[in-house]
């Protein structure tokens, strides 16, 4: 029963980070045309894009990409994000295999 605390307390964790990503998923109204999402916002969208995926599934209000945004820049934000967040994860995994061969 050691690591039973632990696990309790991965749990506890996964569901306060998704709790609080839950304000800043891409839809809603929280953005408009006289307020757009920016560069920033941008890179938030893109590192949480997997969550908004599964979330938009269930949830009219939620999507993977914010409509209201500043253009050109937002989405160099966001898919920066997107490349170097399952890029750098990929490339990881492969050089830890080559390393233990």
């Amino acid at each position: 029963m050691k690591g039973t605390g632990f696990t309790a307390l991965r749990v506890f964790m996964l569901a306060l980070l998704a709790l609080s990503a839950a304000g800043c998923f891409p839809g809603g109204e929280r953005y408009s045309f006289s307020d757009p999402a920016g560069f920033f916002t941008g890179i938030w969208h893109g590192w949480i894009a997997p969550l908004s995926l599964i979330v938009g599934i269930f949830s009219d209000n939620v999507t993977l990409y914010e409509t209201h945004n500043t253009g050109w820049w937002y989405d160099l934000g966001f898919y920066m994000a997107v490349i170097s967040g399952f890029g750098g994860v990929a490339l990881s995994r492969k050089s830890r295999k080559r390393g233990h061969d």
